[in-house]
């Protein structure tokens, strides 16, 4: 008689037929499975091929139709002494400029920027600077300005100002060019061995050939800035310049209560071709203001003149005929 058919053993014939068959149907389940061959990974040109195809260094995806902010079209390097400077031509959304980048024997990086315009004119004067430098005799320790400088100069470029001082300290003489943006902005500013003048003359003579000069838009002096103080709130008014035109840009500035935190700041910007409506609009709520202060004086002095009753106070010369009562809630 088999193990099936047999009474009380049969049910453990039976558990352990089911248990044989759960190990063999997880023996084949968890089997090991055979993987298919992988691709073949691309070769390191190929790499290169869909790298310069697809993306720039900073990640920007052409294919898909996102230009990046910023291209370099061209720079040059020289070296002065112990340190680096990279001239780099570069272009955006507002046009072309030149970043000057000073790197240090300790690798500090510094770093200022010129329009195409404020360049060329900055190169006119190193040609100054240098035929100055020429004319110096040796460095004399006794006939030091208190300062440092031997001669300075300033350029200015919608709101940025540039300091240009040839100093002369410990080290040797050189020129710094001071970069700083009107209303506390930042400053940056670059030391050029006075040496290296003629050398970086020529370098950004070559950029400014090969780039043109021209900024674009308006050619003439834009303005000065102005400013309003009311109460504890300053307004400054700026006018400035880019590839879309000429703005006013109108900043509010109110001191900050606690000493820790910086001046809470807010702008907007006005292009010019609506300055003439933003003045009108302007112009209109002053006059509908003005009326309005003076039927408010108007209606206080009437309610100064008649009794809470309507009724003219005595010493009024108003006739009391001419005052109608109203029942409250009607209209006047």
């Amino acid at each position: 008689m088999s193990d099936i058919g047999s009474g009380d053993e049969g049910i453990s014939s039976q558990s352990t037929y089911f248990l044989q068959r759960l190990r063999v149907q997880r023996v084949y389940r968890f089997a090991p499975f055979q993987f298919p061959s992988r691709p073949s990974v691309p070769t390191t040109g190929a790499l290169e091929k869909y790298h310069g195809q697809g993306m720039d260094a900073g990640g920007n995806n052409f294919d898909s139709g996102q230009q990046p902010q910023e291209q370099e079209l061209a720079t040059k390097m020289l070296q002065i002494q112990s340190k680096r400077f990279y001239l780099d031509v570069k272009q955006n959304r507002r046009g072309r400029f030149i970043k000057v980048a000073e790197i240090g024997a300790d690798g500090r990086r510094s770093q200022i920027f010129l329009a195409m315009s404020t360049a060329a004119e900055f190169r006119d004067h190193l040609s100054t600077f240098s035929d100055f430098y020429s004319s110096l005799g040796p460095p004399n320790p006794d006939n030091v300005p208190d300062d440092g400088k031997l001669k300075s100069e300033m350029m200015l470029k919608d709101n940025r100002r540039y300091y240009l001082d040839l100093k002369e300290n410990s080290r040797g003489r050189f020129l710094r060019v001071s970069q700083t943006i009107t209303r506390g902005g930042p400053r940056s500013q670059v030391a050029l061995p006075a040496q290296g003048m003629i050398e970086f003359r020529d370098a950004l003579t070559d950029l400014l050939d090969d780039f043109g000069t021209d900024d674009g838009g308006f050619k003439g002096e834009l303005p000065e800035g102005r400013h309003l103080r009311v109460d504890n709130k300053n307004f400054y008014f700026d006018i400035g310049q880019n590839n879309r035109g000429i703005y006013m840009k109108v900043s509010e500035v109110v001191p900050s209560l606690q000493q820790v935190k910086s001046n809470f700041r807010t702008a907007i910007t006005v292009p010019e071709k609506c300055w003439t409506r933003f003045r009108d609009i302007l112009a209109d709520y002053c006059d509908k203001m003005n009326r309005a202060h003076s039927d408010s004086a108007d209606h206080h002095q009437g309610a100064a003149v008649a009794g809470p009753s309507g009724v003219p106070r005595a010493g009024s010369a108003q006739p009391a005929r001419d005052v109608e009562p109203f029942a409250a809630g009607s209209r006047i």
